[in-house]
């Protein structure tokens, strides 16, 4: 369900407790938000049971709280948060949920409801066509590196926002005119594939390569409007061999999957940057496509730039990705294989 309604908060009417155990009643004051809080069958509060650890039953508009004091406060807080959204005329699904529960970790205190999901403005970001705002800790730690850097790295696994965030801050920036250009750029890496054997002209053949990126401007910018952008050259979305011998002024520009440059196309693309530009490089070091005997430009950027003044760099973890859950449990799944086979005397290098 989707529906919409204006901010109201939500009050506690008391908490009990001894030792690390505590008894806590929420009180929501609009009834009707209610479903949509709780979830279909109470899934988002099954949900909110089990990750915290707690104990929820409700009755009318009353929401009474039980289990360690920690993961009760930090349930109330979870619940206030959704319930603050829903007010503000937001929605509140599965995603929204997992968000919250992210956000909270284990800094209870330093988190209140209405500013977890980032309603502090320096948090979020505005396109054309929606607002995005962190969906994690290090999500937010990551829009505060671009904003205050100019050249920015972000690492992690996929599904955790590196190049979504990055073209909402691009489009951002655009449509406030603090740049006049946005430039998108993927390494055209053969991973499986042989380019010569794809079926089609040049760009037919480097699309698919680039099709996460349109994706991503598609989400930000109505189509007619995006569609006019590329047409007169404001917005480039081109593989990274097309940037070589160009300067790049005014533009905010992203070199997703980097994790496939060598260390010659990375120091190329960095030294391209000109005046009043900000870059972002975001890749996945356990995802290179390269040969295994050819180094990773962005590994080999990261050691060699990383601490220096005016570059900012963002790690992402596995805890990080805002995919379905099942995402997270398979990226782990598959580093945990990876890291028995590298142990001594494992034998999980068999082809099982």
């Amino acid at each position: 369900m989707k529906e919409k309604s204006s901010r109201h908060n939500s009050a506690d009417t008391g908490s009990s407790g001894a030792g690390n155990t505590a008894n806590i009643s929420v009180v929501f004051q609009d009834n009707s938000l209610l479903p949509m809080l709780f979830g279909e069958n109470d899934s988002h509060l099954t949900k909110i049971e089990k990750k915290l650890k707690i104990s929820a039953s409700s009755r009318g508009n009353m929401l009474a709280l039980s289990g360690e004091k920690a993961n009760v406060e930090a349930a109330r807080t979870v619940l206030q948060a959704l319930y603050a959204e829903l007010k503000k005329g937001g929605e509140v699904g599965p995603a929204q949920v997992d968000a919250a529960i992210r956000l909270i970790g284990n800094d209870v205190e330093e988190h209140h409801a209405p500013s977890l999901f980032g309603a502090n403005d320096h948090l979020v970001i505005k396109t054309m066509k929606k607002t995005v705002k962190p969906y994690s800790p290090t999500q937010a730690k990551y829009i505060q590196c671009l904003q205050q850097h100019d050249l920015s790295f972000a690492l992690g696994p996929a599904g955790t926002g590196k190049t979504y965030i990055a073209v909402a801050m691009a489009v951002a920036m655009f449509q406030s005119q603090r740049v006049e250009k946005i430039i998108l750029s993927r390494p055209a890496v053969e991973a499986g594939e042989k380019l010569g054997f794809l079926p089609g002209d040049l760009k037919e053949k480097i699309d698919p390569y680039l099709r996460p990126l349109y994706d991503a401007l598609y989400d930000m910018i109505p189509p007619e409007k995006l569609e006019r952008h590329i047409e007169v050259g404001e917005i480039e979305v081109a593989p990274l061999a097309f940037m070589r011998g160009r300067t790049f002024s005014n533009s905010f520009v992203i070199l997703d999957e980097a994790q496939n440059t060598t260390p010659t196309q990375m120091k190329m693309f960095l030294t391209r940057m000109g005046e009043n530009s900000r870059m972002v490089v975001t890749g996945d070091l356990t995802q290179t496509d390269l040969p295994k005997d050819v180094k990773s430009g962005l590994g080999d950027a990261i050691r060699k730039l990383e601490h220096i003044e005016g570059i900012g760099s963002v790690r992402f973890a596995d805890s990080d990705v805002v995919r379905h859950a099942l995402a997270a449990r398979i990226i782990q799944a598959y580093d945990e294989w990876d890291k028995k086979k590298k142990s001594p005397g494992s034998n999980s290098s068999s082809n099982t």
